[in-house]
C-alpha cells in the first residue's frame, strides 16, 4: 500500500497513533463520513480536513497548498486503511456481515481490480480481524448495500459482464491459447491481459477458461509451470498474500502445491525481514543462559497508562488530558526498555545467516513476534512520556512557532530517543529524551532561537545527582548539564583547547541560541590554520572522552 503523500494529513496520521482505541474509532467514522463528500474536480485547503476529522478547526494555515479532490481521496483511502488497521476488530463482534475483497467480487460478479476503481469513489473498506486471525480488508453489509443504492447504473453493467456468448467464450479460450504459445506471462497475467483487450471483467475471464479445462481434460490451455518461479511472479504472488488471498486461490491462480506457495511467501518475508534495519542496546545479561526466561517471562507490571490525546483540535483538553497520564517508575522504566531491546536482540540474532530461500515459517513467525511486541512496549514508553514533549515545547515559544508544532517535533524527536536510551547506564530516560528534543529543536525550528536562558551553572557532582533522581528530567536539568560541561573543559583543557571546544560546539550563549564558530573563523581568530584547529580539537575531545558520560558527550557534540 502506498504511503499517504500529503504531508500534514501524514502528520496528523502519525500524531493519532497516539490517541485511545475509542478516540481513534471517532476519528476513522469522521475520516469514511468526510470521504463521501469530496470531490474529485475541486481543491480543498487541510483546515477543511482538519475539522472534518477532528472537530477542531485552526487558525487559517498560511501559506498551505490546496489539496486536489483526486489525491486527497487516494490518501484518505490509505488514511482510513491504516487507521482501521490499528483498531481493527474481530469480524463476528460486527453484527453484520462482513465480505472480504474475494467474496464480494464474486457477489457483484467483478474482478478485485474493478473493486480497487470502486474504492476510489463510494465503496469504502476497512480493516477486520478474521477467523484465521489476520487482519485484511473488509466491507461491512451496510457499506455495500449503500454503495449498491448509490451506483446502480455501474453495478447494473458490471453484472452484464458475466452473460458471454458462445462466440465470445470461444474468442476468449482462442486468445488464451496464442498468448500461452507466446510465453507472454503467468496464468494470472494471461487472464488479466485478456480481460483488459476484451473489456472482461477478470473472474468471468478466468472462469470461463477454467470451466474449458474442466470440460476438456485431454486439451488444457496451461501446461503445468516449470518449478522456478520468477522473481516478477513471485513479487505478484505476494503482494496478493498481503492483500488477503488464500493460500488455496494462489494455489489455484499459479498452479503451484501448497509447499510451493509457502516456500514462496516465507522466502519474501525472509527477504523483507533482511532489509529491515534492527537495532538495539546491549547488555551482557542478554548473553546469560536463562536471558530469556528472566527477561522474557516475567509479567510487566501495572495496567498500561491511558493514551494521550494527540488531535488538534483543543490544546486546553490535551494538555488537561496529558497530565493524568501515569509517570513511569525508576524500575518500571528499567523493565520496559531490557525488555524493549532484549526482543530486537533475539529478532537480530535470530535473523542472523538467514537465507530466504532456506527461511522456515517457525523461524520466521519468531521475528516478526519478536519485532511486534518491541514496536508495543516503543509506543508505551512514548505515551508515557508525552507530557515531556508539552513541558520542553512550553517553554520555547516565544519565537512565534505555534506550540502544536512544536509538541509534534517533539514527538518525532521523542520516537527516536527511545530508539538511541541506553538504559544501563542508570541515567533517567526523560533526561536523555529532554536533551533530544532541545537540540532537535535548536536544529529545525529557527524561531526558537529568541528564548532567554534562565537557568543557572551548577557543579557536575549535582548534575549526575539529578539525573538519578525521580524528578531530573527538564530542561532545566538539561541546561544545568549544558553549563556544567563548561567546568569539565576548564578543569581538563588548556586555554587554547577551551577557547576552540567552547566556540566551536556552542557553549556560548543560551541552549537554544548557541553562538557557534566555524573552524576557519577560531582559526582566525588565534592565528592558526584550519587544519591546526581541527588537530588541537580532536586532542581535546579525546581528552574529554574520559571526562565525560556518554550522554554529556553527545550533549557537546550533538
Amino acid at each position: 500500500m502506498r504511503g499517504i503523500k500529503d504531508h500534514n494529513l501524514s502528520q496528523l496520521y502519525l500524531q493519532l497513533r497516539f490517541t485511545p482505541a475509542k478516540q481513534r474509532k471517532k476519528e476513522l467514522d469522521s475520516a469514511e463520513k468526510l470521504l463521501g463528500l469530496i470531490d474529485k474536480e475541486k481543491e480543498y485547503p487541510f483546515e477543511f480536513v482538519l475539522y472534518h476529522i477532528t472537530g477542531y478547526a485552526p487558525k487559517k494555515l498560511s501559506e498551505l497548498p490546496l489539496i486536489k479532490g483526486e489525491e486527497l481521496i487516494g490518501d484518505l483511502q490509505v488514511f482510513i486503511s491504516k487507521l482501521s488497521g490499528q483498531v481493527a476488530e474481530p469480524v463476528f463482534e460486527q453484527g453484520e456481515r462482513i465480505y472480504t475483497i474475494e467474496e464480494l467480487a464474486k457477489k457483484f460478479g467483478v474482478s478485485t481490480k474493478t473493486l480497487s476503481r470502486w474504492r476510489r469513489q463510494e465503496l469504502i473498506g476497512r480493516k477486520f480481524v478474521f477467523g484465521d486471525g489476520k487482519k485484511r480488508l473488509g466491507f461491512s453489509q451496510s457499506t455495500v448495500e449503500k454503495f449498491a443504492r448509490n451506483n446502480p447504473e455501474l453495478v447494473s453493467e458490471a453484472k452484464n459482464f458475466n452473460r458471454l456468448t458462445a462466440k465470445e467464450q470461444e474468442r476468449i479460450i482462442k486468445r488464451a491459447k496464442a498468448l500461452v504459445g507466446k510465453g507472454v506471462g503467468s496464468r494470472y497475467q494471461i487472464i488479466e491481459q485478456i480481460s483488459e483487450e476484451l473489456d472482461r471483467v477478470h473472474e468471468t475471464v478466468r472462469y470461463t477458461i477454467s470451466n474449458y479445462e474442466k470440460n476438456n481434460p485431454d486439451k488444457p490451455i496451461f501446461n503445468k509451470p516449470p518449478g522456478v518461479v520468477t522473481p516478477a511472479a513471485a513479487a505478484e504472488l505476494y503482494r496478493l498474500f498481503r492483500q488477503g488471498f488464500s493460500i488455496e486461490e494462489l494455489m489455484e491462480r499459479y498452479w503451484r502445491s501448497r509447499s510451493s506457495i509457502y516456500r514462496i511467501i516465507n522466502s519474501r518475508k525472509a527477504r523483507a525481514l533482511l532489509a529491515k534495519k534492527i537495532e538495539y542496546i546491549g547488555s551482557d545479561e542478554f548473553l546469560e543462559d536463562d536471558a530469556e526466561e528472566k527477561i522474557l517471562d516475567r509479567r510487566l507490571a501495572g495496567k498500561r497508562g491511558k493514551g494521550l490525546e494527540f488531535s488538534r483540535r483543543s490544546l486546553d483538553e490535551y494538555l488537561r488530558v496529558s497530565k493524568e497520564a501515569p509517570l513511569l517508575t525508576r524500575e518500571r522504566e528499567v523493565e520496559l526498555f531490557r525488555r524493549y531491546n532484549y526482543l530486537k536482540y533475539l529478532a537480530f540474532v535470530n535473523r542472523a545467516g538467514m537465507k530466504p530461500s532456506q527461511a522456515l515459517s517457525s523461524r520466521l513467525k519468531k521475528i516478526e513476534r519478536c519485532l511486534e511486541e518491541a514496536e508495543t512496549i516503543k509506543k508505551m514508553i512514548i505515551e508515557s512520556n508525552l507530557r515531556l514533549v508539552i513541558s520542553i515545547a512550553s517553554k520555547h515559544t516565544s519565537g512565534g512557532t505555534a506550540l502544536l508544532d512544536l509538541v509534534s517535533e517533539g514527538n518525532v524527536s521523542l520516537m527516536r530517543a527511545v530508539e538511541k536510551f541506553d538504559y544501563t547506564r542508570g541515567f533517567r530516560f526523560g533526561t536523555y529524551a529532554s536533551w533530544a528534543i532541545a537540540k532537535d529543536y535548536a536544529r529545525k525550528i529557527p524561531a526558537e532561537a529568541g528564548r532567554p536562558d534562565k537557568a543557572r551553572a551548577v557543579s557536575l557532582t549535582n548534575v549526575h545527582q539529578d539525573l538519578r533522581t525521580e524528578g531530573g528530567a527538564g530542561v532545566v536539568a538539561v541546561e544545568q548539564a549544558r553549563q556544567s560541561l563548561v567546568e569539565v573543559i576548564q578543569n581538563n583543557l588548556n586555554e587554547r583547547e577551551q577557547y576552540i571546544i567552547i566556540n566551536h560546539f556552542g557553549l556560548v550563549g543560551s541552549l537554544i541560541k548557541k553562538e557557534k564558530k566555524t573552524l576557519q573563523q577560531i582559526g582566525q581568530d588565534l592565528g592558526r590554520s584550519k587544519e591546526r584547529v581541527r588537530q588541537i580539537e580532536l586532542i581535546a575531545l579525546q581528552k574529554l572522552r574520559h571526562s565525560l558520560s556518554i550522554e554529556e558527550f553527545e550533549l557537546l557534540t550533538g
